[in-house]
């Protein structure tokens, strides 16, 4: 496969996927799609490195608290270059009401360092740049090529991607990298971005983990019995 900026190499083999089962998929997509129309990252951020620091930070805790605390952290730290000057230590007090806020200070001085050091403080474009920052892995690097940059180089799977790829039939995985494998062989390229924000917001809304709305839902009720009926097929 031949890549270019927006549609990069895959670097992995998607498994296979029937024709009925990507019907299935573009069926469910369409039925996101007129129900959330507005669906989006919800991290609020307004340049790149805005984004990536705010996911860094959203590893187990809500996009709610890490919008709470990035306001005031990027007023004092207004560019790459001023975190890199910075320390963990002065980091830290801006993100104390956020889950692990040692760590992600550490992560967070070290990787805006790498990036005025090795990028020109720019974030970069490509999935294995953006792995070697500290904190970063492929959930965080695809939640910032593709909404940042429209560049579709995988499918973000939270738990709440997760948890509705088992319950809606997608994948029969639990681990995030084989369940992202398997909606990338399911769905058009150009929606993947899409997806994972389409299936954050009913996760959210209706197929909880705890006190789910399913069984009075339409969609849930819809595509959880499919996914029951191939379930009973295979």
């Amino acid at each position: 496969m031949t890549g270019n900026a927006l549609w990069p190499e895959i670097e992995f083999e998607l498994p296979r996927k029937t024709a009925r089962q990507r019907e299935r998929a573009l069926q469910l997509l369409a039925a996101l799609d007129a129900r959330y129309p507005h669906a989006k990252c919800r991290l609020d951020w307004k340049v790149p490195h805005e984004l990536l620091i705010a996911t860094i930070l959203s590893a187990q805790a809500t996009d709610e608290g890490v919008n709470a605390a990035t306001p005031a952290l990027f007023a004092q730290f207004p560019t790459a270059n001023h975190f890199a000057s910075s320390s963990a230590d002065e980091i830290a007090p801006f993100i104390r009401t956020i889950g692990l806020w040692r760590n992600k200070a550490r992560a967070v001085h070290e990787s805006m360092r790498t990036l005025v050091d090795q990028h020109g403080g720019e974030v970069p474009k490509n999935m294995k740049d953006l792995l070697a920052l500290r904190g970063v892995a492929r959930k965080t690097a695809n939640v910032v090529l593709g909404n940042c940059f429209g560049i579709q180089a995988g499918v973000v799977v939270d738990t709440h991607v997760g948890r509705l790829a088992e319950r809606l039939g997608l994948s029969k995985h639990t681990d995030p990298g084989k369940v992202e494998r398997d909606l990338m062989a399911l769905f058009p390229r150009e929606r993947w971005c899409d997806l994972s924000h389409l299936l954050i917001f009913h996760g959210r809304a209706v197929c909880k983990a705890r006190g789910n709305t399913c069984s009075s839902d339409e969609i849930c009720g819809k595509f959880c019995a499919l996914a029951a009926d191939a379930s009973k097929k295979r």
